[in-house]
Order: C-alpha cells, then sequence, then structure tokens
C-alpha cells in the first residue's frame, strides 16, 4: 500500500502494523484524522516542524524512516491477518540499512516481530540483544488507541535520537 522509507544511516525506523484505509486511500502513512503520529514527531523534537502525512518522504532528511510489519493490506491492526505480517522481512530491512534504532509504533506491531505475546511487552526501550541497533516499543498513535496513550515512552525515544542526532552534527 505504502513504500518504505529507507535509506542507510538513519537514526530510527518507525515500524507500524500496516497502513490504515484513510492512510492506503491517500497514499500517506499516519493520514487517519485522529492519529498522533505528525505531532508527536514534531512536539518532541524529531522534527523541526509538523509535517502532513503527505509529506512523509521528508523524513529521511530528520534521520527518520518508515516501514511496516504487513505491506500490501490495509486496516485496523485487529483486521490484518496474521499471514500477511512478515517480520523476518523488517528484520532483513534493519540489516540491510543499519538504522540506529527500530521503533514500533504500538505492541501489535513488536509482539510480531519480537515473536512474543503482546501482554509480555512493556513500553520503551527493548532488550535488543538479537538485533544491531536499539529497539523501542511505543505506544500506538492511532486514534483508536487513546486509552493506552502515553507520551512519556516517546519522549524517551526522542531524547536518546536528538542526542545521536546533534553528536553526528558536531563529528561534521
Amino acid at each position: 500500500m505504502l513504500p518504505d522509507v529507507l535509506k542507510d544511516d538513519l537514526i530510527v525506523v518507525f515500524c507500524g502494523m500496516a497502513a490504515s484505509r484513510v492512510s492506503a486511500r491517500r497514499g500517506a502513512y499516519y493520514a487517519g484524522p485522529g492519529n498522533r503520529f505528525w505531532p508527536i514527531l514534531y512536539s518532541t523534537g524529531l522534527t523541526p516542524r509538523l509535517l502532513q502525512p503527505i509529506q512523509f518522504k521528508q523524513l529521511t532528511k530528520f534521520g527518520i524512516g518508515l516501514t511496516d510489519i504487513a505491506k500490501g493490506v490495509s486496516g485496523n491492526d485487529s483486521e490484518i491477518p496474521m499471514s500477511k505480517a512478515n517480520p523476518i522481512e523488517v528484520r532483513r530491512k534493519i540489516d540491510l540499512h543499519m538504522p540506529q534504532a527500530i521503533a514500533f509504533n504500538g505492541k501489535k506491531a513488536a509482539s510480531l516481530f519480537f515473536d512474543v505475546p503482546t501482554g509480555r511487552l512493556e513500553y520503551g526501550i527493548q532488550a535488543s540483544g538479537q538485533l544491531p541497533c536499539r529497539a523501542y516499543v511505543l505506544p500506538s498513535t492511532s486514534g483508536a488507541a487513546r486509552g493506552f496513550w502515553s507520551e512519556e515512552p516517546w519522549r524517551e525515544l526522542s531524547n536518546w535520537a536528538i542526542d545521536v542526532r546533534d553528536s553526528r552534527i558536531e563529528l561534521r
């Protein structure tokens, strides 16, 4: 439905479950009217301005990439057939592009990637010994997940990512 936004040496790649129906229809990530993805990127300092969903390809300028566990399908997380999930492909993309971190937008995508029940996952940084990068599980930005919303794990990720970005700038 939506193309990956990936390149080598990104700071963080956000990985969702799949495009929502609204995102698929608009051809843009996190395009649902109640989705908090774009505002949280801006309010935590991951982007210097509030981007619109249609501007998703600009994220690489800020060291950010995008992908999904299930490509080629759309809908609410609960509607996505598990047969469409491909965590092995996401791992291949991480190994190929070597971002500093992968951040899962919601526990469902993370549980499929790590092959653990959602109830065993906590928000925040994960033990990522099996990965060549840091891993974070973040509360979903979907409007349907408002009951589980907390900015704190997003701020934890952004504080780390901003430190990485600033150290890269200093090295130039």
